[in-house]
């Protein structure tokens, strides 16, 4: 399928090497892209917020100011409208299944070659949803997790950043300085996590988060 267009492009990725390499591959494959590149979740946030229209985001799981899946979290529920493609070297199922499940339009191996990077993308672009070929998404999986990444899913942008920031350490007060608000605003959000995620105390916040992307956190560290 041909891919001849103006679309708007970002690359997520704090290797430039890959990004530059990822840019040029694609710059064949579609006619009259624009790329934009990002290496951190902040640079991708400014990006799609100057009001450019945005078609895709090709996002790396693991660079800065993301943590595991809250990244992908972050931009589907801040820019619902924008669909994300998932670029990674990991080609762990169950990775691939949560990345879907949390929103992704599409899932890329870092080892695809470029025949099925452009059936990707000319898949995502046209609506649709590609995975690697002979992936297998049915697994089945426990009720308790498939319950949490449901309550994960439902939480806004700025608690899914202020999770990750539970998930650092940060106090309160540390927390309330990096997003530039007041405290009680930073305590409403962390109350409205506990509801959201079910539980009675920050602490358990954390470890419900971390039953979710603490294996592939250590996964990915020295895959990406």
């Amino acid at each position: 399928m041909s891919i001849d267009s103006n679309y708007r492009f970002v690359i997520a990725d704090d290797h430039p090497l890959f990004r530059g390499a990822l840019r040029q591959a694609i710059e064949v494959m579609v006619k009259g892209v624009t790329i934009s590149e990002a290496g951190s979740l902040d640079e991708v946030t400014a990006l799609l917020e100057r009001g450019e229209d945005v078609d895709l985001v090709l996002l790396d799981l693991n660079m800065p100011g993301v943590r595991g899946f809250s990244g992908l979290m972050y931009l589907r529920a801040q820019h619902p409208s924008v669909p994300v493609v998932v670029v990674s070297a990991t080609e762990d199922p169950a990775t691939i299944r949560r990345c879907m499940e949390f929103g992704a339009a599409g899932f890329i191996s870092k080892s695809l070659g470029t025949t099925l990077i452009h059936e990707a993308l000319s898949t995502v672009m046209a609506g649709g949803i590609w995975t690697p070929p002979g992936v297998n998404l049915a697994s089945a999986q426990d009720d308790e997790t498939s319950a949490l990444v449901k309550r994960l899913a439902t939480l806004t942008p700025q608690q899914v950043r202020v999770l990750m920031m539970l998930s650092e350490g940060l106090l309160n007060k540390q927390i309330a300085y990096e997003l530039d608000v007041s405290e009680a605003t930073v305590k409403a959000h962390v109350s409205a996590i506990l509801q959201k995620l079910d539980v009675d105390s920050r602490t358990q916040a954390v470890i419900a988060a971390s039953k979710i992307e603490a294996g592939q956190w250590q996964s990915l560290t020295t895959a990406n």
